[in-house]
């Protein structure tokens, strides 16, 4: 026989066997290997939604109305299969916020509103009390129904039973103990409980099991299969009935309602937000749950309709409550195994609810009810203590406690005047008073603080006027006139006939009232103004795509010092430090002191301490220790640019002409470069021409003057034709560095490059110079360049730099007694190479400008044309070179004390650094995109 003892036995057994699932699963999740990092666990999780509701109501239901149980599925399906998109932006939203509730959500998708966050926590527990008041009504009558097996007796009201003889005071308790151990043994950063969610999805195949076998023993151990049930009932008139639906309008209403409710209840409840969108390990999981969810709901509810027609056959109307039929049955026939499991069944129902809901009604009370009151009362000294974390703790607990008493207090007063379905879609229309804030919030931009304030306000009064009170008016705890009255016996405050609406069914005639005000409010109260920054900044990450990456969070910066204590002081200073110190290494430091004092830093601070105290409590905190700047310019524009949709279409017109005045500008802008560049690329022509010219003219005057008196003497002859030979070298040198910066320029240079030796370049080139050293006595020294300066670069291109920096060095010292000396050394990361001579110098002015084409030095002229020596291309072109290898080329002078050319290259020439040896790169070179900078 089924004892008490054994049922109680059993009870702890299986709820012993969850926690040690939870306990397994938290133990393998700090190893590293999530138990819940699989899509099917995911899916399986969101089965959260089938309550004490589904594995009993539903048969009450369907007993009741027929297939009128359905459209409480139908809902969760299509929101499933056709709008998953929703969910899927849900989980990206928070998981890049570190939303932590449906609270969390909407307080920070309005400006990380505190007023806002409480406002929807506190809509939340009053609504889902009911539904809590639901599951301990369902365990209590279910296990005072197993005490009396074999014997089936009805369970006496509950307000006829003594307080401490009713069962469901002590299930209460008891879950308010599990609950409290499964999720406030610590404090997580991120709010997710992997115990919890394993545990859950353990739950969901056990209740499913456990329903599909109640079904099959009816159906098949009972009856000769489905056909058999439905002949049966189809010859006993009142049980036939079930087998048809209404044909009228508010039949279908009653259908819409009840998809549209259990729609809005499968995303917003704070269960189903805590295990769909906080708990989700990762978004692909979605694709799993999108089908592998509908299906689950399939199939627990594939018995419903013949386990009620079968209970209604069996047992005489009205002896046995309907709602219990999946219990009864078995019991009926003596199958104690069967019925031990069934109501294991129901307790996993019961419990799996209770826990979630609780655990994330709880993590609301905590972050947006009771720390922002806390934390504004000084003379608590809050801001005093160091350690927070267990203050954070201990709030959760009492809130779960406080929670489950309130449940067990609404299932005292008003449980016993509705069925189970009732009592849930009582809490399903409180809900929904959340979907005009969160949907609206996705894809609006325009919605306000104060619109979603008022919003939500305006709903749950109507919610609380049309259907909390009239549950508490059937129970007898309010005047029996009120419902049919009205407030003050006026007949147009009739709470389910309000303004003289009749014809529905008192859900529907909430829904449409409500979500009227709500979405009234909420639109209306919004076009009163536009967003502000904050709220505008929340919006684009919200509701935009591509464009809210790029939105700043912080202007402002604080250092590891001031943040760390602060995370500590809720987190625990061990986490914190952990948390920090992983934060440290996806940056590339080593450790936390390392950390700059940037706005990235601020943002991970607070996005910490939002997991934590939640968005809006994480923001006042994290404000305390950092100054804010102001909004930069572009951020400004952005925000105005988005607001100016919400305003007057001549409001519309004016930002229409400031766009067009600065698109204008912007062209004239451009116009002004082109003519800029038209004007270079003359005043470039003209230099190659005249450079062009001189040489050549004075190659003409010579060679007519030779033609026209071949009998000239010798040595004037000579004299002449030294001229034309330099003048044609001079010429064949400009040509040659005229095209080769071209081809430099283009980006169409080839590169041969390799590893270079910068010692053995530097020797090179003033061997090929030795001759032109000893012919004006000039002294060159070589300092520290020694082998093993190894840099990736284009060994001739090199070559040409350190020839074109010798020879100006040379060019510009005194003959006799000039020195150039030669330097070279290098770092782990980089070469340096310096040419010092002992000429005039540079004066400041010119410094960078002889890096410009054609800007040559003054001082010296060739002896035989008497015009300046060498072109004015060899700096322009060195340093293109040296600027494609990622180095830096310039020059330090004081006048009359000299010069130094200085020039620098990484050790691996950046991108170019996976370049084999030897590689041609045409063009610009791999990895470059475009060609070399430099002053051209």
């Amino acid at each position: 026989m089924l004892q008490g003892w054994v049922i109680v036995l059993a009870s702890f057994l299986y709820l012993g066997i969850l926690f040690a699932i939870a306990w397994y699963a938290d133990r393998r999740a700090d190893a590293g290997r999530s138990l819940i990092a699989n899509p099917a666990v995911y899916a399986l999780s969101l089965g959260v939604y089938c309550t004490t509701w589904t594995f009993y109501g539903s048969v009450g239901r369907a007993a009741a109305s027929g297939i009128g149980f359905l459209p409480i599925y139908l809902g969760p399906t299509l929101l499933f299969a056709l709008a998953g998109f929703i969910l899927h932006k849900m989980i990206r939203v928070a998981k890049t916020n570190r939303i932590t509730s449906i609270a969390d959500f909407v307080a920070s998708r309005y400006g990380k509103s505190q007023l806002l966050g409480g406002l929807v926590t506190v809509i939340a527990v009053v609504g889902v009390i009911p539904y809590i008041a639901l599951q301990l009504k369902a365990v209590s009558n279910s296990f005072a129904i197993l005490a009396s097996y074999p014997e089936i007796i009805m369970p006496a009201t509950a307000g006829a039973v003594p307080l401490f003889y009713d069962s469901a005071l002590y299930v209460a308790m008891i879950l308010a103990a599990f609950t409290i151990l499964f999720g406030t043994r610590h404090l997580d950063a991120t709010e997710r409980h992997e115990g919890m969610v394993a545990a859950i999805a353990v739950e969901s195949v056990v209740k499913l099991v456990a329903f599909l076998a109640v079904g099959a023993f009816v159906v098949w151990g009972v009856h000769d299969g489905v056909g058999d049930i439905f002949a049966q009932a189809a010859a006993v008139p009142e049980v036939a009935r079930r087998l048809t639906t209404a044909d009228s309008p508010a039949a279908y209403g009653t259908w819409g309602t009840l998809i549209f409710l259990s729609m809005f209840a499968s995303l917003l409840l704070p269960r189903q937000f805590q295990i769909a969108v906080v708990e989700n390990v990762d978004a692909s999981h979605l694709r799993r749950a999108v089908w592998m969810f509908p299906l689950y709901l399939f199939l627990i509810n594939l018995f419903v309709l013949p386990v009620a027609l079968a209970g209604m056959l069996h047992f005489p109307r009205g002896i046995v409550d309907a709602d219990t039929f999946v219990l009864t049955l078995p019991m009926a026939h003596q199958q104690e195994a069967l019925t031990l499991f069934v109501y294991i069944g129901g307790l996993s129902a019961a419990t799996g609810m209770v826990i979630v809901e609780t655990i994330a009604l709880s993590t609301m009370v905590c972050n947006d009810l009771v720390m922002p009151l806390l934390l504004r009362l000084p003379v608590l000294g809050l801001a005093a203590r160091e350690d927070l974390s267990g203050l954070l703790l201990e709030i959760r607990r009492w809130a779960i406690a406080v929670i489950l008493g309130l449940g067990y207090l609404y299932f005292r007063v008003a449980g016993e005047a509705y069925a189970l379905v009732s009592i849930g879609l009582i809490s399903f229309a409180a809900v929904a008073q959340f979907a005009p804030a969160v949907i609206g919030g996705l894809f609006w931009k325009g919605g306000t603080r104060d619109g979603a304030l008022s919003g939500l306000a305006a709903g749950f009064v109507v919610w609380t006027y049309t259907l909390l009170l009239p549950s508490f008016a059937k129970s007898g705890w309010l005047p029996d006139g009120f419902i049919a009255h009205g407030l003050f016996g006026i007949e147009l405050l009739r709470p389910q006939h309000l303004f003289g609406l009749t014809g529905l069914d008192e859900i529907t005639h909430c829904l449409v009232w409500s979500l009227l005000a709500n979405l009234g409010a909420y639109i209306g109260v919004s076009l009163q103004r536009v967003p502000n920054v904050r709220e505008a900044r929340q919006a684009t990450l919200f509701v935009g795509g591509a464009e809210a990456a790029s939105v700043p969070g912080w202007h402002s910066t604080a250092g590891v010092g001031d943040l760390l204590p602060l995370a500590g002081r809720f987190l625990g200073l061990a986490r914190a430090q952990e948390a920090f110190a992983r934060h440290a290494q996806q940056r590339g430091l080593k450790g936390i002191n390392e950390l700059p004092a940037d706005a990235r830093l601020v943002s991970f601070a607070e996005s910490l301490l939002a997991g934590a105290i939640g968005s809006a409590s994480a923001r006042v905190m994290v404000a305390s220790v950092v100054k804010e700047e102001p909004l930069g310019i572009d951020e400004v524009m952005n925000i105005l640019d988005e607001a100016s949709q919400v305003r007057a279409y001549t409001r519309e017109l004016e930002q229409k002409s400031r766009e067009l005045t600065r698109a204008t500008a912007e062209l004239r802008e451009a116009n002004a470069r082109l003519r800029e560049l038209d004007r270079m690329k003359d005043d470039f022509i003209s230099t190659v021409t005249h450079e062009l010219r001189t040489p050549l003219t004075s190659i003409r005057a010579f060679s007519e003057m030779l033609q026209e008196d071949p009998k000239i003497d010798l040595a004037q002859r000579t004299r002449f034709v030294g001229i034309i030979v330099s003048e044609t070298v001079r010429l064949s040198r400009l040509i040659n560095q005229i095209l080769d910066l071209a081809k430099l320029e283009s980006g169409r240079a080839e590169w041969t490059v390799a590893a270079v030796d910068v010692a053995e370049v530097i020797h090179e080139a003033a061997e090929s110079l030795t001759v032109l050293f000893a012919e004006k006595h000039v002294t060159l020294e070589f300092e520290g360049c020694e082998a093993g300066l190894t840099v990736l670069a284009d060994r001739d291109r090199l070559m040409q730099v350190l020839v074109n920096l010798l020879s100006n060095a040379l060019k510009f010292v005194p003959a006799g007694s000039g020195r150039v000396t030669v330097g070279a050394g290098g770092t782990a990361s980089e070469v340096r190479v310096s040419v010092d001579d002992n000429g005039p110098g540079i004066r400041v002015q010119d410094q960078e400008v002889i890096f410009d084409k054609f800007h040559q030095g003054a001082g010296t002229t060739d002896v035989l044309t008497d015009k300046p020596q060498g072109t004015g291309l060899g700096l322009p072109i060195s340093r293109q070179i040296i600027e494609y290898f990622n180095g830096r080329l310039w020059v330090e002078s004081t006048p009359g004390a000299g010069a130094r050319f200085v020039f620098t290259l990484p050790r691996q020439a950046g991108d170019n650094g996976d370049i084999p040896q030897g590689d041609t790169v045409p063009g610009g070179g791999r990895g470059h995109e475009e060609s070399p900078g430099g002053n051209s």
